[in-house]
């Protein structure tokens, strides 16, 4: 442990024995070898503890196994947050215990936020991925960016363009960020712990430096009615794009935040706002969530039609 590695991998899990062990054999077939991974158990009841214990005695220099005092189940916020906190890389990544890193992950945004000393973060698109399971009935797509990709952006840019387009918010598992610039944001926010939970810091981070925007995709997001986004849609509390109980806290905290901070402008205040009006009022919610989606669709269409003519073009 005298070392410091370039980058911290924070993996956080509770209850993930079917997924955990794929999750960790990710990190450990990266190209990029200068790297910890900081295994934080959220009060697992299953195999999941046995699982991660097994690794970090396997990996004593480079894995190693965090839990909260009394093995309490804290949430994500406060579990991620910890991993910050025992962190000692230049930068940190994360990664869900559903999900996977690609082999070249670390080694080509290591490289690519590097170049850019001034961005705090960088993120590219995230695969959804419906293959890992055979006879899977949808097909694995890449996740929408909704700005130009290779390109640093500066606050509040990015944060006012996910308000509109909530598909566009980059996967927390796409992510590299500097750690001092996380711990100087404070990390997560621990008021939120589920849903949402995530954008808290993405949020931060844009608000508080520049951002870029990476067009590589590194990472798969596993498609499974066990996951915490499928349950939330299951229980009612979350929606793609109705109204949600989950998202109106978020959008709430979101506001007293940029009233606080440096880093935001009026079109950030103006469409908060009519974010939250949409948020508290359901009926109007609705009608603007499925014109929204419509139009979402209507471009997706246009830009694979257009990505299709730019390739026969290309081959030509």
């Amino acid at each position: 442990m005298n070392q410091t590695p370039s980058v911290s991998g924070i993996l956080i899990f509770l209850n993930a024995e079917a997924f955990l062990e794929e999750a960790i054999e990710s990190v450990l077939v990266q190209t990029w070898h200068d790297w910890e991974l900081l295994l934080v158990d959220d009060g697992s009841t299953d195999r999941s503890t046995v699982i991660a214990r097994r690794y970090a005695e396997l990996h004593p220099a480079r894995i190693f196994y965090l839990q909260h005092a009394g093995h309490m189940n804290r949430g994500k916020s406060t579990s991620r947050n910890l991993g910050i906190q025992r962190a000692r890389g230049e930068y940190v990544a994360f990664l869900d215990a559903d999900d996977v890193w690609l082999p070249s992950k670390l080694a080509r945004q290591f490289a690519t936020l590097s170049r850019y000393p001034e961005a705090v973060m960088l993120y590219g698109p995230t695969r959804y991925w419906h293959s890992w399971e055979s006879g899977a009935r949808r097909r694995d797509y890449l996740g929408v960016l909704g700005v130009r990709p290779d390109v640093l952006f500066r606050p509040p840019y990015l944060l006012t363009c996910y308000l509109a387009r909530t598909g566009i918010v980059p996967g927390i598992c796409s992510i590299l960020a500097r750690r001092k610039a996380v711990v100087e944001v404070g990390g997560f926010e621990e008021s939120i712990q589920q849903m949402f939970e995530d954008q808290t810091l993405i949020a931060k981070l844009c608000l508080y430096g520049p951002v870029f925007v990476d067009s590589g995709c590194y990472d798969l997001y596993r498609q499974h009615p066990g996951s915490s986004s499928s349950q939330a849609v299951k229980a009612g509390t979350d929606h793609p794009w109705r109204p949600s109980l989950s998202h109106l806290p978020y959008l709430e905290w979101l506001a007293d935040y940029v009233e606080t901070h440096p880093g935001s402008d009026d079109n950030l205040h103006w469409k908060l706002k009519r974010e939250l009006w949409i948020q508290r009022h359901r009926f109007a919610g609705n009608m603007i969530g499925l014109a929204r989606l419509v139009i979402e669709i209507v471009r997706r269409k246009l830009s694979s039609i257009s990505d299709a003519h730019s390739g026969k073009a290309i081959m030509r």
